[in-house]
């Protein structure tokens, strides 16, 4: 059995971050350490992939969600899919 494939390698090349509108994922008046960033970005297949990174290393790994992929994830993370169990 082969591992994980990229089923957006094709699409990852071809996204311009440079433009892109980062967005710092920690809830509102809370400053957080260590969080993610994530941006909305247009490509010219018509569909608007979210980007997501570590701002303390921007020029590092980007993973891409397609649109159906990032409401699946907003949802979980609302049901509480991703809470740490209460010990």
């Amino acid at each position: 059995m082969s591992g994980p494939t990229d089923d957006k390698a094709h699409i990852r090349h071809e996204l311009d971050l440079s433009g892109a509108t980062w967005i710092r994922a920690e809830p509102a008046g809370v400053t957080l350490e260590h969080c993610a960033e994530y941006a909305f970005v247009p490509h010219t297949d018509g569909v608007t992939y979210v980007a997501i990174r570590q701002p303390t290393d921007p020029d590092g790994v980007v993973l891409v969600f397609t649109p159906s992929e990032w409401d699946a994830f907003t949802r979980g993370v609302r049901d509480g899919e991703f809470d740490l169990p209460e010990s």
